[in-house]
């Protein structure tokens, strides 16, 4: 099990290794291989309206007009190490491991992010638990009861949540629920830390609308599953044993079910603390999905590869989690030494 863990370690570290390579290349290399100059690159960081002073500067603190070794040598180095960056007579220290630095904001990229990814946080895992419990339940559901009116009007429901997107949802939530029926307060985020029940009173109506479409997915592909492990020689060698429905159910035909739905959510749950653009752009949550839109529109680049690296670091997190669960959910998954 420790060689197994070691070696989804050093796996994850080599992934991460690539996507930084990979996120370089987008960055710095793509452009200048379109013909873009130094000085057309440095406008893109350092945001709208740059004056040819700010331009040059930024040239001189990225090292953009260096070989294209030298300025990914310079990249890791900031990652790693972090750097300093000089205005006139004033410094400013980016600390490892170093994002970027937002010339636009005039901070480092880390500090926001890490001063937002408390909403994310409480956005993402809040909609987790609601889609996978609530869309496995009614999935397995579905299963057991095929054909029945419970099935057809679950299915119907999970079609809908599946074709509309969140940001459609999201707005018809706020514009009933919230602004004509008086429902739900108005979404702003209060730290759990601060106000527990003021916080779970904001998040649930973000927490739902986020949840629908997950659930649906999930609701599909489990009732799919189940249905197809249902069918199986083993189940019907654990009824002739006598074994009652509900341990056939939940002990012998769910768990093998749960395989696939387990892949599944460490992918959403890792692009969702990556940045819930769409939900928190909805609901004006000051999370790193809205950070990441409000650094496009204002054309800030180092914002943008800042969010690019922290979503690739959560999605390459959470699958080896979910690696490790494997012989967890289904005992038939065995860990090779």
């Amino acid at each position: 099990m420790l060689n197994y863990i070691l070696r989804r370690l050093g796996a994850g570290v080599l992934l991460l290794a690539i996507v930084t390579m990979v996120t370089f290349w987008i960055f710095y290399v793509l452009p200048r291989w379109a013909g873009v100059t130094p000085e057309g690159m440095a406008a893109m960081y350092v945001g709208k309206a740059p004056t040819p002073e700010a331009i040059a500067a930024t040239v001189d603190r990225l090292g953009l007009d260096q070989p294209i070794a030298v300025q990914f040598l310079d990249f890791l180095r900031t990652l790693l190490l972090g750097t300093e960056y000089t205005f006139g007579r004033e410094t400013v220290e980016c600390a490892a491991p170093c994002l970027g630095y937002s010339f636009t904001t005039n901070t480092p990229v880390l500090e926001q992010l890490l001063n937002r990814l408390p909403v994310t946080v409480s956005l993402g895992f809040g909609a987790a638990v609601i889609w996978l419990i609530g869309g496995v339940a009614v999935g397995v559901l579905s299963a057991v009861r095929k054909g029945s009116v419970f099935d057809r009007i679950a299915m119907s429901l999970a079609l809908v949540g599946v074709s509309l997107p969140i940001y459609f949802t999201g707005l018809l939530s706020l514009a009933f629920l919230v602004h004509t029926w008086d429902l739900f307060p108005i979404p702003r985020y209060v730290p759990l830390t601060e106000d527990p029940a003021g916080w779970f009173q904001v998040m649930i109506l973000p927490w739902v609308t986020l949840a629908f479409l997950h659930a649906a997915q999930y609701a599909r592909q489990t009732r799919a599953g189940m249905l197809e492990t249902l069918g199986e020689d083993y189940i019907r060698t654990a009824r002739a044993k006598g074994l009652s429905e509900r341990k056939v159910i939940f002990k012998h035909a769910l768990r093998p079910t749960l395989t696939p739905i387990v892949t599944i959510f460490g992918l959403d749950i890792g692009l969702v603390l990556g940045g819930a653009i769409l939900t928190e752009t909805a609901f004006s949550l000051n999370g790193v999905g809205k950070y990441a839109i409000d650094a496009i529109v204002a054309k800030d680049l180092p914002v943008i590869l800042g969010v690019t690296l922290l979503g690739a670091f959560f999605i390459v997190l959470c699958n080896l989690v979910v690696d490790l669960l494997y012989p967890i959910v289904d005992p038939r998954v065995r860990i090779a030494a």
